[in-house]
């Protein structure tokens, strides 16, 4: 398994986006993210941080939509 590396909030939000997620709403500093697929509203949260923690990163953002590591770090690097 790849290596997390260590990302910010905006690197996460720009990746998210460019598999269809939107930024829905914020409070404080968590930026609340939504994408609709097929019957299925999927949300995500994200802290507004510098660095995002690896545990965060893997288990709160990428597993409950079910992205890789492997993909997450491919769409990192995609161009718009």
């Amino acid at each position: 398994m790849p290596k997390l590396p260590q990302v910010s909030a905006r690197e996460v939000i720009a990746a998210l986006k460019k598999i269809g997620f939107k930024k829905v709403s914020q409070k404080g500093s968590h930026i609340k993210l939504q994408r609709m697929t097929h019957r299925l509203t999927e949300t995500i949260i994200v802290p507004n941080h510098k660095v995002i923690k690896s545990g965060t990163l893997r288990h709160g953002i990428l597993k409950p939509i079910n992205l890789s590591v492997k993909d997450f770090l491919k769409i990192l690097k995609q161009k718009l």
